[in-house]
């Protein structure tokens, strides 16, 4: 068998977010995860979200907050939900098992929301759920073990199931043992700095300290303003969490350039840039994400899935295409003009 292909990558954060834009609107989201009464047993996920439009002449106004409290099963399983808008349907996501099952789920039973920054972390509810327990790598040379045992505790096992569900675990990669587990050895991961802006500090919505033990956050942003006669869009994700050192590490982060036609809404280029990822060949998907080039934004949500599916794809980068789904709405929202 030929050995993949890997692509070079920086393994560095793209730092702090850049300043706003006069002009434009910023979408931010985070979903915090934390263990109160340890590893393999139930735990708490908060998600905060928050459009900021700045103006021409400056300064910044709210339009839309949302946020959720979600109290998860080692399995995933929502147990509890919270939501900060008053929905008569939403006790119906109890039990709902977090991947392709909640995304349809909240579909149908909290579809009404799309658009707003609260459906957008329900959404990503599946994506921040899985990656969430990485951090405890960070605290606990058992961790591996402990994953192990947690799954066979639960019945489920993890053999093959990795194999190919991603560009970064294509078979026969450095990501995956022989008998198709994760590779954890050779999992990579990069300290951060913070993600406000010194110099523009509400440019992200308020987010807790987080220091002193295992907890995880999931951080999106997307700017959209008008330039060049199309709609400009800088999108960045980050997975990371506190350090017994004090500092934050990441294991995910992208950063996204994208233009659309704000006629149609037709995504007219696309720019993925992979800078930090646990795996050498993680980067691959990258490339193969120009393959949503021609199609409609409003429609990503499920679009890149039907695209960009297994070893085409990147879970994550996937999640961060899929958020795009909002930019019509956040640019409807956009000042027509200069004052």
């Amino acid at each position: 068998m030929n050995a993949p292909q890997q692509f070079p990558f920086a393994r560095q954060s793209a730092g702090p977010a850049p300043l706003r834009r006069p002009g434009s609107i910023r979408r931010t989201t985070s979903i915090d995860s934390d263990w109160p009464d340890g590893f393999g047993e139930p735990w708490i996920m908060t998600g905060r979200g928050r459009d900021l439009l700045t103006p021409f002449d400056g300064g910044a106004i709210e339009v839309a907050s949302g946020g959720f409290t979600i109290k998860a099963s080692p399995l995933r399983e929502i147990l509890a939900i919270d939501i900060s808008a008053d929905h008569p349907r939403v006790d119906e996501m109890v039990g709902v098992r977090a991947g392709g099952a909640s995304r349809t789920a909240l579909a149908d039973v909290l579809g009404d929301l799309r658009g707003t920054p609260l459906f957008q972390v329900l959404d990503d509810y599946a994506g921040a759920s899985l990656v969430a327990g990485w951090i405890w790598s960070r605290w606990s040379d058992d961790w591996h073990q402990r994953m192990a045992s947690n799954r066979a505790r639960s019945g489920a096992s993890s053999k093959g199931r990795m194999v190919n569900i991603c560009t970064g675990f294509t078979e026969g990669g450095s990501s995956l043992t022989a008998d198709g587990d994760v590779d954890h050895s050779d999992q990579s991961a990069t300290e951060v700095g913070p993600l406000a802006n010194p110099d523009d500090p509400i440019g992200w919505h308020d987010m807790p300290v987080q220091q002193g033990r295992p907890l995880a956050r999931r951080a999106r942003r997307i700017d959209v303003w008008r330039g060049e006669g199309v709609l400009k869009v800088d999108a960045a994700f980050q997975d990371s969490g506190p350090n017994p050192q004090g500092t934050r590490t990441a294991i995910h982060e992208y950063r996204v350039y994208a233009e659309v036609a704000e006629r149609n809404g037709t995504l007219l280029s696309l720019q993925a840039l992979p800078l930090i990822l646990p795996f050498r060949e993680c980067p691959g998907a990258s490339m193969k994400a120009t393959r949503m080039v021609g199609q409609h934004v409003g429609e990503f949500r499920q679009a890149v899935l039907d695209t960009l599916v297994g070893t085409v794809g990147c879970t994550h980068l996937n999640d961060v295409l899929r958020a795009l789904a909002d930019v019509p709405v956040l640019a409807s929202l956009l000042p027509k003009e200069a004052e």
